[in-house]
């Protein structure tokens, strides 16, 4: 298993992830994958190329994702939890679930605010779905509850806002402190050994638990 931040459909940062794995690794992307971002031929044909790989891509979703692209392939359960399919081999973890992947239990929650949507279109390089629903958030809470609040790790793209705090950075500025008010709410509630999240492009060890990623590919113990 490999966990690695924001990759925004760069394709040659993909090629550099597989150069570094291991066959039939899990790679697990902490969100902004951008994988279909422009939905273009261009992007389907890579996606097919990495269908032949011998590893699996998961993402849990960021701010930065062609929603409507995404939510066109199908929902299914993939070891445990919901996902939508883009390939054989390359899934959306979609939010507030619990899957079990090599032995471990990994909780996911994308989602976060685009603090650039001023200068970006509806639609086009923007979507509303960037931040989770009422409905995300209560499937969150009943995974969580049914796997007796405790995970081994948990992949987002934003952070908890206590975790954001200790970044230095203000957790009001990106205007999503519902969602990382719940986030700190389910660091609080929830037993786990280490915590993955993207966003801030920044390669950090905030705590002995949780951990920014951006270029990095961690191998969780």
């Amino acid at each position: 298993m490999l966990v690695t931040g924001d990759t925004h459909g760069e394709q040659n940062r993909f090629n550099e992830i597989l150069s570094q794995a291991k066959r039939n690794d899990i790679i697990l992307i902490c969100g902004d994958c951008g994988l279909l971002f422009h939905d273009l031929i261009t992007e389907h044909i890579f996606l097919n190329k990495l269908e032949k790989e011998p590893y699996s891509i998961c993402f849990c979703d960021g701010n930065h994702e062609n929603f409507s692209a995404i939510y066109r392939y199908p929902c299914e359960e993939w070891n445990g939890g919901k996902v939508h399919r883009i390939r054989n081999n390359i899934f959306h973890l979609m939010r507030g679930q619990v899957f079990t992947i090599e032995g471990k239990k990994i909780f996911t929650m994308g989602g976060a605010y685009s603090v650039d949507k001023y200068m970006r279109t509806e639609n086009v390089s923007w979507w509303k779905e960037e931040l989770p629903t009422n409905e995300e958030y209560a499937e969150a809470v009943k995974n969580l509850k049914a796997n007796d609040f405790s995970v081994d790790y948990i992949i987002s793209h934003t952070a908890p806002r206590e975790i954001i705090r200790r970044m230095g950075a203000n957790p009001d500025f990106a205007k999503d402190s519902e969602l990382t008010g719940f986030l700190e709410w389910v660091m609080y509630e929830t037993k786990y050994r280490k915590w993955f999240f993207g966003h801030w492009h920044k390669d950090e060890q905030i705590d002995e638990k949780h951990r920014a990623v951006w270029f990095d590919l961690i191998r969780p113990e």
